[in-house]
This record gives structure tokens, sequence and C-alpha cells, in this order.
């Protein structure tokens, strides 16, 4: 029997594949050569690495907002990446994208975060600043080009240029050509040994994923907040976007119990949201006509979003849901305990390295500061949030045992 190539037997068709979307057929290959597979095209491949890696299983233990002892059915990073992959693809699949790639794109995307969300980043970006900060975007690029050891022949998960392109700058350029700026110090020192044209647009799938992760954080942040009780449903009544949809809702179901009544509001606020996003990028696809990735990434401006009027109450949603969910006084305060607690386990690593545990002692004793701090940050970016806590306890607790 003849195995077809993987080209013939799994890419998407031509005539059924826009001529602006990437072609795995001609990708810009993976930095380290090696055979394709026969039955998956290379951005399958690059998404199955993505799901097999150590760091998205880690995703299943760090949160969005709430620390993990807040309660189970509150989002996760992993399920976050899941909604935004599910939204990613159907957005490619109606716009005769490379499904594969957006998928691949969503489920990488968070692979970078410390433990605690954001305030765990705040907090390593704050003591790293003496050696170039730290940005989560730059973490997820230096986890899968390097700290993922799982490959005999290389060291992270040698993805496709697209895929890498895609994961550094899915949110635009990350400065103008002719005038680098200062990009966040793991950027910088990869793409100084591998381009990927860090001053253009990526492609259309990686703008797809981006906006895939703006209405996957809408949509669970106001579940999870009203859920936590964080807000009322009768708080959403003058939200733009909310207030409309919520009107409906009870208009058409008025007796319905209040866990189906939060389900049905985020169901709705998705499809308000993909369906204008539908028809902006539509709109602006066929104003621009690309006819080559390269025609979206030298475009100037994102051909990918939402139509002013949604874009302005998007805003508005976000306004809301800063100052009644991320400013809330729980959030705070859990807030205020993990930037305590990465803060002082950076403290502790970088002054006595010895403390750390073997396979990461040794990339910590070297006499760089820089070096030594990085690979902490390394190490504690890794971390879920119930190990942070954890290894806290045993360090700082003079009672507790260490194991």
């Amino acid at each position: 029997m003849n195995i077809p190539s993987s080209i013939d037997l799994v890419s998407t068709p031509a005539s059924l594949r826009a001529p602006y979307a990437c072609d795995p057929a001609r990708s810009r290959g993976r930095i380290h050569p090696e055979p394709e597979s026969p039955t998956r095209s290379v951005f399958q491949r690059d998404r199955d690495r993505v799901i097999h890696s150590g760091a998205f299983r880690r995703l299943k233990h760090k949160t969005q907002v709430f620390v993990y002892h807040e309660g189970d059915y509150y989002r996760t990073r992993l399920t976050h990446s899941l909604e935004v992959a599910q939204i990613a693809r159907s957005l490619a699949r109606t716009l005769l994208l490379d499904e594969d790639l957006a998928e691949a794109l969503a489920l990488a995307h968070d692979l970078g975060h410390t433990p605690f969300g954001h305030a765990g980043e705040d907090a390593l970006d704050e003591v790293m600043a003496p050696h170039g900060g730290f940005d989560h975007n730059g973490q997820t690029l230096r986890i899968i080009t390097s700290l993922e050891a799982r490959y005999a022949e290389f060291d992270g998960l040698n993805l496709t240029w697209e895929t890498l392109e895609g994961i550094a700058k899915h949110n635009g350029p990350l400065f103008t050509k002719g005038s680098a700026g200062a990009l966040p110090w793991a950027l910088a020192e990869y793409t100084f040994q591998h381009d990927l044209d860090l001053h253009t647009w990526p492609g259309v799938e990686a703008q797809v994923a981006a906006m895939s992760d703006d209405i996957a954080y809408h949509s669970h942040d106001v579940d999870d907040g009203l859920r936590a009780g964080l807000f009322e449903v009768s708080d959403l009544a003058d939200v733009p976007i909310l207030g409309p949809i919520l009107r409906d809702v009870r208009s058409r179901y008025p007796d319905l119990e209040a866990s189906r009544l939060i389900h049905e509001i985020g169901r709705r606020l998705i499809n308000v949201m993909v369906n204008d996003l539908l028809a902006e990028t539509t709109r602006r696809l066929q104003d621009a006509a690309p006819t080559s990735p390269d025609d979206v990434r030298q475009f100037g401006g994102p051909l990918v979003g939402f139509s002013p009027d949604i874009e302005c109450d998007n805003r508005a949603l976000k306004e809301f849901l800063f100052e009644r969910m991320y400013r809330h006084y729980r959030v705070n305060r859990m807030t205020s305990k993990a930037r305590r607690v990465v803060s002082d386990l950076f403290t502790l690593y970088v002054d006595e390295p010895e403390c750390l545990p073997a396979e990461w002692r040794i990339g910590a004793e070297q006499a760089d500061k820089t070096l030594r701090a990085r690979h902490v940050a390394d190490y504690i970016a890794g971390m879920t949030d119930r190990f942070a806590l954890d290894e806290h306890r045993r360090l700082y607790d003079l009672y507790e045992e260490n194991r």
C-alpha cells in the first residue's frame, strides 16, 4: 500500500482555502530539519506537539483570576485555552483559513503564564526589572523553543516558522521597521538568531486566535464573576452588549433559573461577538483583497476585528469587568498574596540557589546575576498555583516538613 504524502492526504484543498490563508505545503519550515509526518500536515503536527507538552498540562492548575483554592469550578488557563481554540477553529473554518494553525496558536498562547495569572506575571516582571523584565508572551516563545526538553535531537518543540511568528506577535507588530525599540528580552534574544518579522502584522490565523482570546475572556469572566458573587445579574442591565442580551433572555424565559440564565447570557455574548467579527472581517478582507499570506502581513493594519460599534461596547465591557471583578476586594487580597509568594520565592532562590531542586540548581549557581535570575524566573514561571503556595510554605514556615 502506498501512503500518500502528508500534503496530499491531509491538507485542505486549494479550492477550499482562501488565497491569503497560510498554506502548510508552503511553510517556511522548522529550525531543525526533520522528516514530516505522512498523516498530518505541519500545522497539525505543531498543534499536537503543543498538546503533548509539559507546559500545556501545567495549565490545568494555573488560574485566570482566582487561585486554585477559590473553587474548582472556575476557569483555569487550560480550560480557557480550550475555549479559545474552539472559537478560533470555528472562525478559521468559516473564513476558509487553516484551522489547524489557528488551533495550534490558540492552544499555545498562554503557555508562558506564571502561577496566579497576571498578578504573578506583574510580580515576576518587577523582580526581574534589573535583568530585562518578564513578559508571558516572550516566555511562551522561550518554552516552545528551548525549555521543553522532550525530544532526542533538539530542545523545545521545533515548531514551524508560521506558528512561532503567530505566537510572538499575534497582537500585532512589536516595532516599526528600522526602529526595533525595546523588545522583551526573551523575544529579542530569540529573534536575534531567528527572524520572525516582528515589524509586520501576523498571518490571518494568528489574528483570529488573538480575537478568539478576547471573546473567550469576556464570556467566561462574566460567567465566573456572576457565579462567584462578585456582581449580580441585575448589574449587567446597563452594560453594553450584555444589557440587550439580558433583556431578551428574560423576555423569552421569565422563569429561567439562575444557573441557566448565566449560561444563556454567556453563550449569546459569544454569538454576538463572533457574528460581528465575521461580518467585519469579511468586509475588511473584501476591501483589502489580499492574494497571499504576505499581503496580510504587509497590509499595515489588522484584517480581523470587530465593527466600530462592537469595539466601543467591548471597551465598556472591559471597564465594567475591571471595576467590578478584577478590582474586587476578594480578588485584590489574592493578588496581594500572589505577589508576595512570587517575590519571596524569587529572592530566596536567587540568594540561595542550593534550595532549588537538583535539576534546576546547576543553572542557578552560575556567577552571572542576570543568567541566574532568568534561570530562577523560568523555574517560578513554570509552577502551578498549588505548587507555588506549597513551596512557599515549605520554605518559609519553620514548622513545615520539607520533602
